[in-house]
């Protein structure tokens, strides 16, 4: 690339894409968004003036590829348009694209993009942010380095207070989302994979359900003749409403006039929920190096957090994100020990999306390569559709049923 400055397009101008993709890189002096798509022209307008922004608009990505030209794309539009988008990228010859998690919403869609991505010489990378956490990438050097002798077992357990809200938005529903296993389970299957780097995932089982958001729920009093509903901010229990919440976006993207555009609201009601995802699971995934990973998630619960327990046949270590500058070391034989992490930079994500960003511009000047890729993608959506599987049809489910795995190795 000639120019000292990259020129940054965005496709989907929600949350995701504003507030942090496109803010982090207008805050930098080496890159630029100047063009931003979506279908959705008053929202791209509210975008604009929380960026503070002259960047062109477009009502589709197709339209912005033929105008803008462009040194970087990222795609943060919903998650079953993502396979979408990164094809025609490629195929307009956008030498670099970021696209968040998951790669698609089915093995299916990032087998596409695999092949889209083997027929040119661009650059995919994903949106795996925690792998720049600098607890999580700790945790894999400790691996690699055979702290913890031969890995066993990798458990996390997630808790997440802001899941409530997926039942309000669209990542709620499985054919926009592929469901929660690959929506947000995406990012911790891609751990497990990341840390057990000599595996191949073989075999899935997951069990969940919907028991806290749903109509017998509610937690409060409803009185017959005034119902909950059907948004927030129009609710007449609004001032009482634990779950009460505003747009995730902020009224600047999500508002009456953005709604009376495309008909899509952020705050519906949790428990009049349109939903077809579970509310809490848990996952087990079998590696055929012997090794297996279990992943707990629950979006009905009061705090934020993932504990994390990796255990080897000569140590095990524990460390959370709550506490992103310590990780323990118990070793099978002798004394616990403490190692110190440096703390993670101030950001969303715990300080991840930053180092992200960092990573795809030093890509586009040739300073860095990307942190995961398009086989990194496949793999983490092949575990979540086999956790979808599996809790909807209860059984396990052999990774075989959906990919060949010399394609996951």
């Amino acid at each position: 690339m000639n120019q000292s400055i990259a020129r940054i397009g965005i496709v989907g101008a929600g949350n995701r894409g504003i507030r942090c993709f496109a803010t982090l890189v207008n805050g930098r002096d080496d890159a630029q968004v100047v063009a931003l798509a979506d279908q959705n022209a008053q929202r791209m307008q509210g975008a604009l003036e929380v960026l503070g922004s002259t960047a062109a608009t477009y009502s589709s990505l197709e339209e912005m590829l033929a105008s803008a030209q462009l040194d970087g794309l990222v795609i943060t539009t919903p998650d079953y348009l993502h396979a979408e988008h990164v094809v025609t990228a490629l195929k307009s010859g956008v030498r670099h694209v970021l696209v968040d998690k998951p790669l698609a919403t089915s093995v299916a869609g990032c087998l596409a993009v695999r092949d889209a991505a083997r027929e040119s010489s661009s650059v995919v990378a994903m949106g795996f942010n925690l792998r720049h956490i600098p607890l999580v990438a700790r945790i894999k050097q400790l691996i690699e380095d055979g702290v913890l002798g031969e890995l066993m077992l990798i458990e996390n357990r997630e808790f997440y207070d802001l899941g409530r809200t997926y039942f309000a938005r669209w990542n709620g529903r499985r054919e926009w989302s592929g469901g929660l296993w690959i929506h947000k389970g995406a990012h911790d299957f891609d751990i497990f994979n990341w840390w057990n780097s000599k595996g191949t995932p073989s075999r899935v089982m997951a069990a969940g359900g919907v028991n806290a958001f749903r109509p017998d729920k509610v937690p409060f009093e409803v009185k017959p003749e005034t119902p909950i509903g059907p948004h927030c901010t129009v609710c007449a229990y609004k001032d009482i409403c634990p779950d009460f919440s505003l747009p995730v976006g902020g009224v600047d993207l999500f508002n009456d006039a953005t709604a009376d555009t495309d008909n899509y609201r952020q705050d519906k009601c949790v428990y009049l929920t349109e939903s077809n995802v579970h509310d809490n699971g848990i996952s087990l995934v079998e590696y055929d190096n012997n090794v297996r990973a279990s992943h707990l998630e629950c979006f009905a619960c009061g705090f934020t957090d993932r504990l994390y327990t990796i255990v080897g046949d000569r140590a095990t270590v524990t460390a959370n994100l709550n506490n992103p500058t310590q990780i323990q070391v118990i070793p099978r034989w002798g004394e616990p020990r403490t190692i110190d992490v440096a703390p993670p930079p101030e950001g969303t994500h715990g300080g991840a999306d930053p180092l992200l960003v960092d990573n795809f511009i030093a890509e586009i000047h040739g300073a860095a390569l990307p942190s995961s890729s398009v086989r990194d993608g496949l793999r983490a959506v092949a575990v979540g559709e086999a956790a979808e599987i599996a809790w909807r049809e209860k059984r396990s489910v052999e990774m075989s049923e959906l990919v060949d795995l010399e394609q996951l190795q």
